[in-house]
């Protein structure tokens, strides 16, 4: 085996007031936050759903991984106290935490890891990561020692198992983790009033104890941004992650607050049917994004907050191209690309939106646009767990605002059954080659040429890469700036 030397790495608004009421910061809570959320989880099991909301609130809070991920990006053990990887780049052996236990009981051990992977990979797992599984064959060399062995190279590999669909769960209690998730992690599930707030709180099982500073953190569902401003100005939320971007200025000049501005590998889109006429048709979805002006939407969605891009990949990541004069904005072109495909305007549409407010005040700018090339939107505002079952699972829409959180997913146009329908054997075939190159140079390579596909295939219509604020007390610590992925450490969260 050869050693890794390093383990990879508004009116509403105005009249809001500004300052905070004695009796807020009375309180002085010192074992105890509140933090805000826009979207509440359709359940609780990170390996059971899509939705970036159940790893807000368990990822490593309540379930734990292998390996964690860092706010810089980079990879360090967890569950592994360390790992080696073979020469041909298949074989990981994974050395295991001694001593840790379930919140049920039960203890960690190979064995685990074997079920979870096993699980996930299954024919029954509704993991959405479940290829990446299915490519895996999990060992058990003893107690305290794992082998995964991949079909594909996947340099990425320590990176994914700490993302929140590689959580290792208990046997016993694996199928009821939606409701009541039992993990390895510091804190467990007290209580969740459904439609308002989430707690979770410390658990002194834990095999630090020491490591969680604050005895109990409470989740609150907020999604309208004036509520999610009220919320803080009251003292009612303490710190609010991912808050809404149009509340950001009245925080900025408050020294009762810190604002943080971070980086995200989310991709903003417009995503497209690609399965129903005339959407199936490149000449239609470029037109549709030759009509829509990236930095408007990112104006209006974000309140300025983004990077305009042209594929499905973000400034900062890996092999990154700059591929937005792809399909440009151009109105004229627009035109005459919906009239070369034989569409006779008006072209009636509809635009599916879940409820952030990215999605809801982006979806006014596309709309208003699209109509200036003859294409008429009715917009059907839903709620999460409706766009889950019905846009994602069901595929039952035409257009949808959405943002991708996950940092290594264009694998998903791989995927024909995936929501937005797109095939490409061209792509497919890319993609494949791309996960058994192990040379940094190539991969980089063959990065750039499958973004340059999407562009020209105007699989979706890419938007802009969100910067997402966090707004918080001033002497709250421990907040993370960049987002790499989706997750709350709540271990490392205190006061100051």
């Amino acid at each position: 085996m050869l050693k890794r030397r390093t383990l990879l790495t508004s009116a509403a608004l105005a009249a809001v007031p500004l300052a905070l009421p004695q009796a807020a910061l009375a309180q002085g809570r010192k074992d105890s936050i509140v933090l805000g959320m826009t979207l509440e989880p359709p359940g609780l099991d990170p390996t059971a759903g899509a939705a970036a909301a159940i790893a807000e609130i368990t990822h490593y809070n309540v379930f734990e991984t292998l390996t964690k991920i860092n706010a810089d990006g980079s990879v360090t053990p967890l569950l592994a106290e360390s790992w080696e990887i073979s020469p041909d780049l298949r074989t990981y052996t994974f050395k295991l935490r001694q001593g840790v236990k379930f919140q049920n009981g039960e203890p960690f051990n190979a064995q685990t890891v074997k079920f979870a992977f096993d699980r996930a990979g299954g024919e029954k797992s509704t993991n959405k990561d479940k290829r990446t599984f299915a490519n895996m064959s999990t060992q058990v060399v003893d107690a305290n020692t794992v082998v995964i062995i991949n079909k594909e190279i996947d340099p990425d590999l320590p990176f994914v198992l700490g993302q929140a669909t590689s959580v290792i769960v208990e046997p016993k209690s694996a199928d009821g983790n939606a409701t009541k998730p039992v993990g390895t992690g510091p804190y467990k599930l007290e209580s969740w009033s459904k439609g308002s707030s989430l707690v979770l709180t410390k658990w002194e099982g834990f095999r630090n104890p020491s490591q969680a500073k604050l005895a109990k953190v409470t989740f609150r569902f907020i999604s309208d941004p004036a509520a999610q401003a009220a919320s803080l100005l009251a003292g009612d939320v303490d710190a609010y992650p991912r808050a809404a971007t149009r509340i950001v200025p009245q925080f900025k000049s408050n020294p009762q607050f810190q604002v943080i501005l971070g980086g995200s590998r989310a991709k903003t889109i417009l995503a497209i049917n690609n399965r129903k006429k005339p959407l199936d048709d490149v000449r239609v979805r470029r037109a549709i994004s030759a009509a829509i002006d990236r930095k408007a939407v990112i104006e209006g969605a974000a309140d300025g907050l983004g990077a305009p891009i042209g594929s499905h990949y973000v400034p900062g990541a890996p092999g990154y191209v700059d591929l937005t004069a792809v399909n440009a904005f151009n109105i004229e072109k627009a035109k005459s690309l919906l009239a070369e495909a034989g569409v006779k305007t008006p072209l009636e549409l509809t635009m599916t939106l879940p409820p952030p407010p990215y999605a809801r005040q982006g979806g006014e700018v596309v709309v208003a646009q699209l109509a200036k090339i003859g294409i008429n939107v009715k917009v059907q505002n839903v709620e999460w767990a409706q766009w889950l079952s019905g846009t994602y699972g069901n595929k039952e829409y035409d257009l949808s605002i959405i943002s991708h959180v996950e940092p290594f997913d264009l694998g998903n146009y791989a995927k024909p059954e995936y929501y937005w329908g797109y095939q490409s054997k061209e792509f497919s075939a890319l993609f494949d080659k791309i996960k058994s190159t192990a040379n940094p140079a190539e991969r980089t390579k063959l990065l750039g040429d499958a973004q340059r596909l999407l562009a020209n295939d105007a699989a979706n219509v890419y938007l802009f890469q969100p910067q997402f604020p966090t707004i918080a007390k001033k002497n709250v610590r421990g907040l993370w700036k960049e987002m790499p992925i989706f997750a709350n450490d709540l271990s490392a969260l205190s006061w100051s």
